[in-house]
C-alpha cells in the first residue's frame, strides 16, 4: 500500500549496502547529508530564505524524531547568490559530500546545475518551477513546485469560469520560470477560449512599467496576467496602482507571501493571486491535506512570527519528498533513492505528489489556488474554494 501522509517518524531501519558514491554512505554513525544550495544574496534573497527556514524546520523535526534510518539528518547549506555561475560553483563545493540535493529557488541557476547533479547521480528535488527541467525526462531530476505550466493553466481555468475572453500577458524574458510560464499561456489560452490582446516582455532590471500600462489600456483586455519574480512583482504592482488602470491585476504564485504583501501595504487589497494549495491551508476542510500543511504551519509560524509563504511550502514539500524516498530506500544509495522517488505517492503542503518514471513534476493544477488579497491576507476566490474543497475530500 502507498503512504499517503509523510511520516516524520524514523523507521529504523538498518542499512547494508554502500552509498553510490560521496555523500555519508550508510555507516548508521554518520548523518545523512543534505545539500542546500538556495539564494540567501541577490535579487532571489526573500525566496531563498524563506527556502531556508523550511528546510532547517523540516530537518529539525525529523531529527527530534530519531532521524532518517537511525542517523541524523545535517544540512550542507550554499548559496547560489541568484546567479547561475554561482549555483555551479555552489554545487562543486558540496557534492562529494552530500547524499541528496534541494534548490535552487532561482530557474536560470536551478537549470545550470541540473546537468551536474544528472551526470554525479544525484537525487535532487529543484525548488524552481521552470518546465525545462523535467521535459524531457532527467532520471535524477524531480520538480517540487508546480511548474509554471499548471499555474498556466490554473489562471485560465479560473479566466474562463469568470466569463473572461480577451487577456493582456507581461512576461520577464530574463527569467526562465516566467518564459515558460508565458510560452504556456499562449500554448493553452485556445483551449480555453481565450484570446492574448497584449503580449508584453519587458526584463528583470524594468524599473517604468506605464508603456505597459497604457498598452493595455488601449486594449481590449479585461484582465492582466503578470509574470515575474522578486523585485519586479512589487514595482509593477504599486505602479499599476498609482496608474488608475481599472483591468484587474492578475499575478503568480511568485508574490504569495509577506514579501510582497509587506511592501505593497493596502495597495494589495482586491489583487488576484496564485499560490500552492498550503499557502490558504486555514479556508480548507479537515483531512489529510489540511493535516499536513498544519503540521509545518504550526511550528513555522510560531517560530518566524508569521505564516509559511510560497516559498517554504516549495522547501518543507522537497524535504518531506526526500526523507519519505530514503526511507522508502532503506539507504543513502543514490540509486535507491532516486528509484524511490520515481514510484512516490506523497501528501505535502504542496499538495500530492505522484512521481512516475514518466512524470518528474508529480502535481496538477488542482493543487493551485488562486486568491484575492482581503486584509493584507490571501483568501481563496469562491471558485478556488469550491475546487479546492472537491480536492481535499477526494484524499479524504
Amino acid at each position: 500500500m502507498r503512504r499517503f501522509l509523510p511520516s516524520l517518524v524514523c523507521l529504523s531501519l538498518v542499512a547494508t549496502a554502500c552509498g553510490g558514491g560521496g555523500g555519508s554512505g550508510n555507516n548508521p554513525q554518520d548523518p545523512v547529508k543534505v545539500g542546500l544550495i538556495v539564494s540567501l544574496t541577490g535579487n532571489y534573497t526573500p525566496l531563498g530564505s524563506e527556502d531556508k527556514k523550511a528546510v532547517e524546520l523540516a530537518v529539525e523535526q525529523v531529527n527530534a524524531q530519531g532521524g532518517l534510518l537511525g542517523r541524523k539528518v545535517e544540512l550542507v547549506t550554499r548559496d547560489d547568490k541568484t546567479a547561475p555561475d554561482q549555483g555551479i560553483v555552489a554545487y562543486n563545493q558540496i557534492k562529494g559530500e552530500i547524499d541528496a540535493l534541494i534548490g535552487p529557488v532561482f530557474s536560470n541557476s536551478a537549470l545550470a546545475v541540473e546537468p551536474l547533479a544528472q551526470r554525479d547521480k544525484m537525487p535532487y528535488l529543484s525548488l524552481a518551477p521552470a518546465q525545462e527541467q523535467v521535459e524531457p525526462i532527467k532520471s535524477y531530476i524531480f520538480v517540487t513546485p508546480a511548474l509554471s505550466s499548471m499555474y498556466a493553466e490554473r489562471y485560465l481555468q479560473y479566466i474562463q469560469a469568470e466569463g473572461i475572453k480577451t487577456i493582456a500577458v507581461a512576461w520577464d524574458s530574463k527569467s526562465a520560470y516566467s518564459v515558460s510560464g508565458h510560452k504556456s499561456m499562449v500554448a493553452l489560452a485556445p483551449k480555453y477560449g481565450v484570446t492574448i490582446a497584449v503580449d508584453e516582455p519587458y526584463e528583470t532590471t524594468t524599473s517604468d512599467f506605464s508603456p505597459m500600462f497604457t498598452h493595455v489600456r488601449d486594449s481590449k483586455a479585461e484582465a492582466l496576467v503578470f509574470w515575474g519574480s522578486g523585485a519586479p512583482g512589487v514595482t509593477a504592482a504599486k505602479q499599476y496602482v498609482a496608474s488608475g488602470l481599472k483591468t484587474p491585476l492578475f499575478l503568480t504564485a511568485s508574490q504569495a507571501s509577506k514579501l510582497w504583501l509587506e511592501p505593497m501595504g493596502a495597495q494589495a487589497e482586491g489583487m488576484t493571486v496564485q499560490s500552492a494549495i498550503g499557502v490558504v491551508g486555514d479556508h480548507l476542510p479537515a483531512g489529510k491535506q489540511k493535516q499536513v500543511i498544519d503540521q509545518m504551519a504550526g511550528p513555522y509560524k510560531q517560530k518566524h512570527g508569521y505564516p509559511p509563504p510560497q516559498f517554504a511550502q516549495d522547501g518543507y514539500s522537497a524535504s518531506l519528498l526526500l526523507f519519505e524516498a530514503i526511507r522508502k530506500a532503506g539507504s543513502t544509495d543514490k540509486t535507491k533513492v532516486q528509484q524511490a522517488l520515481e514510484t512516490m505517492d506523497l501528501i505535502t503542503p504542496n499538495g500530492r505528489f505522484r512521481y512516475s518514471p514518466t512524470d518528474h513534476s508529480g502535481l496538477s493544477p488542482e493543487f493551485i489556488s488562486v486568491n484575492t488579497v482581503k486584509n493584507g491576507q490571501f483568501v481563496p476566490t469562491e471558485w478556488a474554494k469550491e475546487q479546492l474543497t472537491k480536492t481535499v475530500n477526494a484524499q479524504g
